[in-house]
């Protein structure tokens, strides 16, 4: 005979679970997260029926072997690039991105290319039906034969199924919609997500095939759900663009297969999601000299260096309080720089309006950046451009001098492989080779690469 239901109140950040209403998570510190769930223990499933559990003997280290994991190419290079090489049978791959940005999309011309590969995959869909997938496979020209299609949200239903099959790929879609029906718990609570997740996991071990599991955010722009997801699976990706834009970035932020911080670039189009082989050169003008107020960076996204074009302004504000508009960049960074251009440099910019913006929608956060900043505001504010138009690089320290960066050699290769053939970098910048046709103006500090404005 069944248990009766137990009320308990958990927390829809982190799991944690209460006897009674609380209005701060005690563990996350998150507020207003309590939500009302019933569980009943005599039907909740057991660990083993949900998790995959490792087990070896005891080994020592130098016995244990290093081969390389076997990889299953996707057919999308950009996608291969950013999980290290192609998908490895038995991870699990969390999808994250705003509503309509095209998650959906990637995954569908995901499966097309790996059905025409390598053998069966199956889209499990507990949002779409299958009318609408199809109208959207019509759009995108994708119809492989070994592509399977099943709209169920009862896990327990669909996965027998699916087993049956054993495709190399499956695709949730999304994991906040499927449920477990011995879980009295709504789906996409805590619970939910997690026993789902888990089994779907056991899954993709036990088997030996790759799952991708889409994802829903919040309203913050983080994966909604626990925590815990993303601590579960092999790799998280975010799907991000901003809405206007044809564009559309992919990151990498954890990857137990590959390096984490990579970048992705596509195009969307009527057909489909295009890959964007160059990126650079969607982020750089074709004017031949800059004007004052922009500069071109030079970001390093995982391994892969990005040039992009910044454009500062600077005018006397008419306000109070002086406006500070930055896109694409640390706006903490930018108040740092204009710090240093006041105390070190000794000009006034406190009367000033400051908007700073990144072409193209990119987000470039690494310190390398600090140098092309803070001579993007000097140019705009004295009216003066950067002459043969120079590649900018070097993190700037409270007191002026210029730090080095990492990734110098490839930063320089990309520049001349674009055509560029001068560049404004450390001084202290380490031993490294330098492409042929670019000339190099090494700065120590900040007064130095000022003295470049004009030139």
């Amino acid at each position: 005979m069944a248990k009766a239901a137990t009320r308990v109140y958990e927390c829809q950040k982190c799991g944690y679970q209460s006897p009674k209403w609380l209005g701060k998570c005690p563990d996350c510190s998150a507020w207003n997260s309590f939500s009302e769930e019933l569980q009943q223990k005599s039907q909740a499933p057991t660990q083993s029926e949900n998790f995959y559990s490792l087990s070896s003997d005891l080994m020592p280290l130098s016995e244990v072997g290093s081969e390389a994991p076997a990889r299953i190419t996707t057919g999308l290079n950009e996608l291969d690039r950013l999980l290290g090489g192609g998908m490895v049978p038995g991870s699990v791959i969390l999808l994250g991105g705003d509503p309509g940005i095209g998650k959906s999309t990637l995954v569908l011309q995901w499966l097309a290319q790996v059905a025409g590969a390598q053998g069966p995959v199956v889209y499990l869909s507990g949002e779409e039906s299958a009318d609408q997938i199809k109208l959207r496979a019509a759009r995108l020209k994708v119809a492989p034969d070994r592509l399977f299609l099943i709209t169920e949200n009862d896990l327990g239903k669909a996965l027998p199924k699916i087993e049956k099959l054993k495709p190399s790929l499956l695709v949730v879609d999304s994991i906040q919609t499927v449920y477990l029906p011995e879980l009295s718990s709504v789906p996409g609570s805590v619970t939910q997500v997690r026993e789902c997740s888990g089994k779907l996991m056991f899954m993709a071990k036990s088997k030996g095939m790759t799952v991708v599991l889409v994802g829903h955010v919040t309203k913050e722009g983080s994966l909604a759900g626990p925590k815990i997801l993303e601590h579960m699976v092999d790799t998280v990706l975010y799907f991000e663009g901003e809405r206007g834009q044809p564009f559309r970035m992919l990151r990498t932020f954890k990857n137990r297969f590959g390096s984490v911080s990579e970048l992705g670039v596509f195009e969307m189009l009527h057909s489909g999601l295009r890959e964007i082989t160059n990126p650079s050169e969607l982020f750089l003008s074709d004017a031949e000299n800059l004007s004052p107020g922009s500069v071109v960076l030079s970001s390093l996204k995982g391994t892969r260096p990005i040039l992009a074009e910044l454009q500062a302004l600077l005018s006397p504000s008419s306000l109070g309080m002086p406006r500070r508009v930055v896109v694409g960049v640390d706006s903490q960074r930018v108040a740092l720089l204009l710090a240093v251009l006041e105390k070190i440099v000794g000009w006034q910019l406190g009367g000033q309006d400051v908007f700073i913006n990144v072409v193209g929608g990119l987000d470039v956060d690494e310190p390398s950046i600090d140098l092309g900043v803070l001579l993007g505001m000097a140019s705009s504010f004295q009216g003066k451009s950067l002459a043969n138009r120079p590649i900018v690089m070097g993190e700037v320290g409270l007191n002026g001098e210029i730090r080095p960066v990492s990734g110098t050699e490839v930063r320089l290769q990309e520049a001349a492989r674009l055509g560029f053939t001068h560049a404004i970098l450390p001084k202290r910048s380490g031993r490294f080779k330098a492409p042929k046709g670019i000339e190099l103006h090494p700065v120590h500090y900040v007064d130095e690469a000022l003295e470049l404005l004009g030139k």
